[in-house]
């Protein structure tokens, strides 16, 4: 059972529209693998378990739209074929490619379909999950930061999964304060998982997901 948190007292079970930029969740959680697991290599061998991540931004909730915005190595197809096999967008992009172009720029694409779904939405809003710690460009009118205010403006409940020391700091501070943050760190174990290492490596015997407890998950 989820743990409720609804400041205004009004229905917790609104549609929800996730937007996920994984890049940003799994370079902190290769950073944090550093420190927490006792594996060697742990930073090259972590992985996201994206049903778990999924199921944290979802809680229960029925979902209106799914996007996310990853990289393209070939050995990360099956696993963003797991993702559409969910029914989330996948959006990839070629962080070498010499052109440039929407695909090359995840952060405005993610931001662009925000914003379409808060217009779209407008007489109905319902709840934005945004996984991502990257505030860049408040101060001069661009990024996350400022589409969540805009469509926090309109109606919409916001909620921001990212990890505690990668999220930027005023942009924290105001989820904080007019929606809900939701530190990633709370749910490492169950969220990642560990390869075990290569032949001719150090050894690592890896480390499976633990079981996603929602119990103490609140929303907005």
């Amino acid at each position: 059972m989820l743990a409720e948190r609804n400041k205004g007292g009004e229905d917790t079970m609104r549609n929800v529209f996730i937007y996920w930029d994984n890049s940003n969740i799994f370079i902190e959680a290769q950073r944090l693998a550093e420190q927490v697991e006792n594996s060697p290599n742990a930073r090259q061998l972590v992985r996201i378990q994206f049903e778990n991540m999924y199921e944290l931004a979802r809680a229960g909730r029925e979902v209106g739209n799914a996007v996310v915005a990853g990289s393209v190595p070939p050995e990360l197809r099956i696993l963003w074929n797991r993702l559409e096999n969910l029914g989330i967008r996948v959006i990839l992009y070629d962080r070498e490619s010499p052109s440039r172009g929407e695909q090359e720029v995840p952060d405005n694409y993610l931001q662009k379909q925000m914003l379409l779904d808060g217009i779209k939405n407008i007489d109905n809003p319902g709840t934005i999950v945004l996984l991502t710690g990257d505030g860049a460009g408040y101060e001069i009118g661009n990024g996350f930061h400022v589409v969540l205010e805009e469509l926090h403006a309109i109606g919409w409940r916001i909620e921001v999964l990212s990890w505690r020391n990668s999220c930027r700091r005023d942009m924290r501070e105001w989820v904080e304060e007019n929606g809900l943050f939701i530190a990633l760190d709370d749910y490492y174990h169950a969220i990642t998982f560990v390869e075990q290492s290569r032949p001719g490596f150090e050894i690592s015997f890896g480390r499976h997901q633990s079981e996603l407890d929602l119990s103490d998950r609140p929303i907005s």
